[in-house]
């Protein structure tokens, strides 16, 4: 698949405001106009990648979790899913899922792993859940818990209610004692919503911003860790570099019993 420099896609963006060097000007034309309206959006991204990595030390290392299933990677950048947990647990294994070509290009520097642990990538769009469980169940062990991470990709699903069933329908596969962990950013702010819809009137592909309660029903039927559903600045925070009074995240930590 043919990469598009044409318009700006949101994982090279993202990369950007990470301070990553895998992207094209159209994205940081692009990204520098959603800072121009809503500029917390890089510190809220800075925010978002802490909550992934302690939330994979919190898995590995007190729950004890060993596979990883981390649909929608994006782009490789500081401590990914499988450095954070075999830097707990040499001998984890994490399947990365997404059909990015940028990201399938990029899927080499992602594919390293230790000698004990394996990290695989697997080509598979979220909106075909039952191919990414078929493909992830080549590599890891659906019999043992399982850790299913959806971090900020369940708005590129434009139906609110496609993106629950897909939701449902990945936990359904995952065995007792799996966890979903997942965040999404939430519409509460005005500045928020209007930079979005910048974004998304530049022809990429649009991103749904949800309210907190509909992002919280994509744990229904699951057990949240403490301290339960809450912005990613409030999960078991390490060091204070945010205002969490403009962090417009929901996130959470949750078993399936």
């Amino acid at each position: 698949m043919k990469i598009n420099t044409d318009v700006p896609h949101s994982a090279r963006i993202w990369n950007y405001w990470l301070g990553g060097t895998d992207n094209y000007e159209v994205d940081r034309i692009a990204g520098d106009e959603y800072v121009k309206v809503f500029p917390q959006i890089q510190e809220m991204a800075r925010t978002c990648r802490y909550f992934l990595a302690r939330a994979v030390r919190h898995l590995a290392g007190e729950v004890g979790i060993r596979q990883f299933l981390d649909v929608g990677t994006g782009l490789p950048t500081v401590d990914n899913t499988h450095e954070v947990a075999q830097r707990v647990a040499p001998d984890s294994r994490i399947v990365y899922v997404d059909n990015d070509p940028l990201v399938l290009a990029h899927a080499r520097a992602l594919l390293t792993s230790t000698p004990e642990g394996e990290t695989t990538y697997i080509d598979a769009d979220l909106r075909d859940p039952d191919k990414i469980i078929a493909l992830a169940k080549e590599r890891l062990d659906f019999t043992q818990p399982v850790a299913l991470m959806l971090m900020g990709i369940t708005g590129h699903m434009q139906d609110a209610e496609e993106a629950r069933t897909i939701v449902r329908r990945l936990v359904a596969e995952l065995p007792p004692g799996s966890y979903l962990t997942l965040y999404d950013c939430t519409d509460e702010d005005t500045s928020f919503n209007e930079a979005q819809e910048g974004y998304d009137d530049t022809g990429a592909v649009p991103y749904v911003l949800r309210s907190p309660e509909f992002i919280k029903s994509y744990f229904d039927g699951l057990e949240p860790v403490e301290p339960g559903l809450v912005s990613v600045m409030r999960w078991r925070p390490e060091i204070d570099v945010f205002d969490p009074s403009k962090d417009f995240t929901m996130c959470g930590v949750a078993l399936k019993r």
